[in-house]
């Protein structure tokens, strides 16, 4: 048996539980997806939204990418953003970012990386805004750290800024705009900033 051989196994031996326990599952799911959440996240494979949220399939709207970065000039994620909040109407959108990332290490390095420095540039950009604050932080680990931080923090404001998610708010759309971090280490989320509307914007990681 080969390796596709045995994940098609595995995905049988999981459906085969899942309607164990509620055999309309699938086709409850089939019929209609209505996610309260969009999860902007790493394409880490240690960072899997439904998993880490303890979600089912059809609870979590996704777009992943390298670093979880929000660029104004990504037809691929504002064409998401647009479906999730126009169509399905989402009450929250989080950018979740991770400590140990591979993107933000990435970052930092003067190494030649190939195509994905173009993608890097959007997180160096994000050092040149904090560079005082980073300036301060003598241990290179905690430096990468607050570097995920602050990384998150921008591609808030990012989402916010969109003129998808400022349509939203100027129709009166309930929509609240998330950042948190995740630790691959200790498996949980931390709570950095939430924006409302343009002028209510909540930090937690002062």
């Amino acid at each position: 048996m080969n390796d596709i051989d045995k994940l098609c196994e595995r995905n049988q031996a999981w459906a085969d539980r899942v309607t164990a326990d509620d055999p309309d599952f699938f086709m409850r799911l089939s019929r209609q997806q209505r996610p309260d959440w969009f999860w902007i996240g790493c394409s880490d494979s240690r960072v899997p939204a439904n998993q880490l949220m303890d979600l089912p399939p059809g609870e979590v709207f996704v777009h992943r990418n390298i670093a979880n970065v929000v660029s104004p000039a990504d037809l691929n994620f504002l064409s998401v953003l647009q479906y999730a909040v126009e169509v399905l109407r989402v009450k929250h959108v989080i950018v979740c970012g991770h400590y140990g990332c591979g993107g933000i290490r990435a970052s930092e390095s003067d190494k030649d990386h190939g195509l994905i420095d173009n993608w890097l540039n959007h997180i160096r950009l994000v050092k040149r805004l904090h560079a005082e604050e980073l300036a301060q932080i003598n241990d290179s680990e905690l430096r990468l750290d607050r570097l995920c931080e602050l990384n998150v923090v921008e591609q808030v404001r990012n989402v916010a800024n969109t003129t998808i998610v400022r349509n939203a708010w100027a129709r009166g759309q309930g929509l609240l705009v998330h950042g948190v971090v995740y630790s691959l280490e200790k498996g949980v989320l931390r709570r950095l900033v939430q924006w409302a509307d343009e002028e209510s914007v909540e930090r937690f990681d002062a």
